[in-house]
């Protein structure tokens, strides 16, 4: 069992920037993909980004991709999503997921869920 929990959501102005964080309680963290999910009010979850076990190979959606960096920090067992020129487009909850399944952005492919960090950006 895996518990995820999501930090660093808030209200940013649009061209903003804001990191969140997403802290494990697995000690074999380093064997998970991480991947960030978002529903925003009315629509579906979608996915935002992922990235490997070691840190490579990283997978953005095209609506954030050059805005938005996913990394990890497998000893502080914590993976980040810095967004930068956010957009009131961008206003959603923001979860973190983990998957031993391998890098997808499908969300069926992932098994934990954090409970997720709410950000809007004000236009």
């Amino acid at each position: 069992q895996v518990q995820l929990v999501e930090s660093g959501g808030g209200l940013v102005q649009a061209g903003g920037s804001l990191r969140l964080s997403c802290a494990a309680s697995a000690r074999d963290f380093h064997t998970y993909v991480i991947g960030w999910f978002r529903q925003a009010p009315g629509k579906e979850r979608e996915f935002v980004a992922a990235i490997n076990w070691w840190g490579g190979s990283p997978l953005y959606a095209d609506s954030v991709k050059g805005r938005f960096t996913i990394s990890r920090d497998n000893a502080m067992k914590t993976a980040y999503l810095q967004m930068a020129s956010l957009e009131p487009e961008d206003t959603a909850v923001y979860y973190c997921a983990a998957s031993k399944r391998g890098l997808t952005s499908n969300q069926i492919g992932y098994d934990y869920w954090g409970q997720g960090t709410q950000v809007t950006v004000s236009s």
